[in-house]
């Protein structure tokens, strides 16, 4: 079995070559885009369609368990060279039983394999199960939908694992690391703080992104007993839920209901769901469930014939060839039409085309016009595909309602992700006043802002602030926490938690769409974990007992959301309103460093203030900031927020702000 190394590979994707003489061979090959791969039960039967163009014969092994025991039948399949498809079929509806394909390629009968578009499989996935979908559904599903979402701006991301948000005994959550897990109202902290999805309501985030929930590879779903962890970017059936978040894997439609009764629960909460994908590569090489069935297509290679490894993690996939182009659609439209999933954020999607992503977003507008899609905009390393070709970070203004990840606020506020110790704008360390700057204007041009001097990106690449997500950490690398522990070592906490504070308000406050890492809010930390992918829960589950201990950060993360959505002057949509109403003070930052102060004017996207006063101070001493005279409100100082501006006033004049802080004023 391949395993995966965590895909948040960052920074800009090496120089390409061209596309490869070995993959040209693969362009001739006939495509079959229709909606009955690879199985279809109706009142005629239950048929079988597997595209493979270059498969000598194909047969479907027939099941009646999932996981054990020979096959009962054997359908010889019949092949269509129009569109390089093989069908077989039997006049019943085979519900309950499962199912597996093998081809012969060059003489030889390759692996059993579920097929690529296995919608339900038996423990483990190898193989697929035939079901009734619509006995899946929850009460009432046929009305779920997620919240409507009229601009990317206006989302709150909060990023979290199953196993994470609910595994600590602290959690108070009785199916802990399941689906369910977010289905439970009422649960508490022994000390009677609101865990699980209550949390999610009282934090106030629209949208909960969760890391991947389709069938990976790295979990035994017969023996859970063990608690193996993973994050799951080890990609096995892409369009089946994983079995380990589900409270019975051996049975197919277990995890079909209870992740549609998670979805719905957290609709009905107010709170959408977005579900990260890994279309970039495979869990395995040749015995990848794309391989198994049409031999060497699905995948980049190089000239010799070697796998291409644009994700760090053995191979890559080729969204450039239409099969697999229509294969992503086609799947992420599935996810949004069965499970209503209300967004996407895509692995590595630099690895993918801007074609193939235009089309994914295009199409998911069709289904849900409230559907976010965004992802990392870098590879892990060299494709054949063609730089201008990648959905890279600095590509995004080539894509129509696509956003892209903002590495550049990231290692400007904590500190650069390679080196745990190396301090950011929001602890002190001079020199990055400009690339925060970049972050706060959502990296659209402004007359003020000097793309020369960012660190990471060197001109503006979004032509919206709608293109942009803002974060500070994430699954990957250090958590903030940890971060902050390891560069700030020797300070007092209370130092630390200023600064973190003083990051995610930096987040909050900038144009685009802030992102969240799941437990931040209550100072959760992985025991200076950074690649924790494969660590186990005393390593990666959120110690709920801490949103006690660090109540103040809590309700001061829930004041940012409380803020943000209460104000959009923070949320602006087009460029031009950014440059016209984000106007920054004139501060020398060679001699008072780590100082910005900018104003939100001209009661900015409609706002209710008429002016609002935004300053960050990430020295380590305080710092004075002269504010234009008049009567401000308080909104945020010295840690404390009040989303209503009620924390007083102030004539403005020369006002301190103190180490690792940011104040926030306001005028009617």
């Amino acid at each position: 079995m391949a395993f995966v190394m965590p895909l948040c590979a960052l920074g800009a994707a090496m120089p390409a070559s061209a596309q490869s003489d070995y993959d040209a061979q693969f362009l001739s090959y006939p495509t079959y885009n229709g909606d009955d791969l690879e199985l279809t039960v109706d009142n005629t039967g239950t048929h079988f369609r597997l595209w493979s163009p270059k498969a000598q014969e194909a047969v479907v092994n027939l099941y009646t368990n999932g996981h054990t025991g020979k096959p009962y039948s054997t359908l010889n399949m019949k092949f269509d060279a129009s569109n390089g498809t093989w069908t077989a079929s039997v006049p019943e509806k085979l519900y309950g039983k499962f199912y597996t394909f093998r081809i012969k390629h060059d003489g030889k009968w390759l692996n059993e394999t579920p097929g690529v578009w296995a919608k339900a499989v038996g423990v483990n996935g190898k193989r697929a199960a035939i079901i009734d979908f619509a006995t899946t559904n929850p009460d009432g599903w046929n009305a779920d939908k997620g919240p409507e979402v009229k601009n990317f701006s206006d989302v709150i991301v909060y990023e979290m694992h199953h196993r994470d948000m609910s595994m600590h005994p602290s959690s108070g959550i009785a199916n802990k690391g399941k689906f369910l897990a977010l289905t439970e109202e009422g649960t508490t902290t022994p000390s009677g703080q609101k865990t699980g999805i209550d949390h999610l309501k009282e934090l106030g985030i629209t949208h909960v992104h969760i890391l991947p929930s389709y069938d990976y590879n790295s979990v035994d779903e017969a023996n859970l007993w063990q608690n193996t962890y993973n994050w799951g970017y080890d990609p096995q059936n892409y369009n089946a839920p994983e079995g380990s978040y589900s409270t019975n894997p051996s049975d197919p439609s277990s995890r079909v209901r209870e992740m549609k009764e998670m979805i719905k629960a957290l609709h009905d909460a107010g709170i959408g769901v977005i579900m990260d994908v890994v279309y970039n590569h495979t869990a395995e090489n040749e015995g990848s469930n794309f391989e198994l069935t049409a031999p060497g297509y699905y995948h980049r290679h190089r000239n010799d014939g070697s796998w291409s490894d644009a994700s760090g993690c053995g191979n890559e996939t080729a969204s450039d060839r239409k099969q697999m182009h229509d294969y992503i659609v086609n799947s992420v439209k599935y996810w949004a039409d069965e499970y209503h999933i209300d967004g996407f954020r895509f692995d590595l999607m630099a690895i993918h085309d801007t074609e193939t992503m235009n089309d994914v977003a295009a199409e998911l507008k069709k289904i849900n016009p409230s559907i976010f899609v965004y992802g990392e905009g870098w590879t892990a390393g060299d494709s054949p595909l063609a730089v201008e070709r990648r959905a890279l970070k600095e590509n995004v203004s080539k894509m129509k309602d696509i956003a892209v990840f903002s590495d550049d606020l990231r290692d400007a506020v904590k500190g650069h992700y390679t080196d745990a110790s190396d301090r950011g704008f929001a602890t002190g360390k001079p020199g990055l006043e400009e690339t925060v700057k970049i972050g706060i204007v959502a990296a659209t041009p402004h007359p003020q802002v000097d793309f020369k001097k960012g660190n990471n990106s060197k001109f503006p690449y979004a032509a919206s602030p709608e293109m942009i997500v803002n974060y500070i950490s994430c699954h990957d690398d250090l958590c903030l926490t940890d971060k902050l522990r390891k560069s700030m070592e020797g300070e007092p906490e209370e130092n630390m938690l200023a600064a973190a504070k003083l990051a995610q308000t930096i987040v909050f406050t900038s144009q685009g769409t802030p992102f969240m890492f799941a437990g931040e809010e209550v100072f959760r930390d992985k025991k200076g974990v950074h690649n924790s992918y494969n660590q186990p829960d005393s390593i990666n589950a959120i110690d709920w007992a801490n949103k006690t201990k660090y109540n103040d950060l809590f309700n001061y993360y829930k004041g940012l959301t409380a803020l943000r959505k209460a104000h959009p002057a923070f949320r602006m949509t087009k460029a031009d309103d950014i440059a016209k109403n984000l106007v920054f003070d004139k501060i020398d930052s060679k001699k008072t460093p780590n100082l910005i102060s900018y104003s939100l004017k001209n009661n900015a996207n409609g706002d209710s203030w008429k002016e609002i006063k935004v300053i960050f101070n990430g020295a380590s001493k305080a710092q004075e900031v002269n504010v234009k005279g008049g009567n401000w409100k308080i909104v945020a100082s010295d840690g404390a927020i009040d989303p209503e501006g009620n924390l007083g006033t102030t004539k403005g004049g020369k006002i301190t702000v103190p180490a690792y802080s940011a104040l926030i004023l306001a005028q009617e």
